[in-house]
């Protein structure tokens, strides 16, 4: 039982998934860093600008205010702060803009790529096999049909 499951792990490592996956990782930190500057240093500020020039990371509705007593806080501030979820949404938005890209682009390169007509890119091998596979027995049944009209 230990060896089988040391064997699947070994099959799984070897065959690239882990490699992948820490690729995977390793882009989607580094992308996290990006999306992070482009929605506070690019899209906040514009947006501020809407809102009076306030910070959209300090945005909250106020519950109750602060007391204080001789300059000490005797009661804290209770707040909604809405501002970060708003930031939260646009780093979402941009995120989720940009995989859907990353995806359709990726998606028309196998479109094009399985494509047996599109002779620029070489189609699998087992693709090829499927479509002789299909012509094969197109002709066959064409055989077939006139085997059974002649009767």
């Amino acid at each position: 039982m230990k060896f089988k499951l040391l064997q699947e792990f070994k099959d799984f490592a070897v065959k690239g998934n882990m490699i992948d996956i820490a690729i995977g990782v390793i882009v989607g930190t580094a992308f996290n860093k990006v999306v992070n500057i482009l929605v506070k240093e690019i899209l906040m500020p514009p947006l501020s600008i809407m809102t009076s020039g306030s910070n959209w990371e300090n945005k909250k509705i106020i519950l109750q205010e602060a007391i204080s007593a001789d300059g000490k806080p005797k009661v804290e501030e209770i707040a909604i702060g809405y501002g970060k979820l708003i930031e939260a949404g646009v780093d979402f938005l941009v995120i989720a803009f940009t995989v859907f890209l990353v995806v359709k682009v990726m998606n028309s390169m196998k479109k094009k790529a399985e494509d047996p007509k599109n002779n620029t890119v070489s189609t699998p091998k087992n693709i090829e096999l499927m479509n002789k596979t299909n012509e094969l027995l197109e002709k066959q049944n064409e055989y077939l049909e006139k085997l059974l009209s002649k009767k």
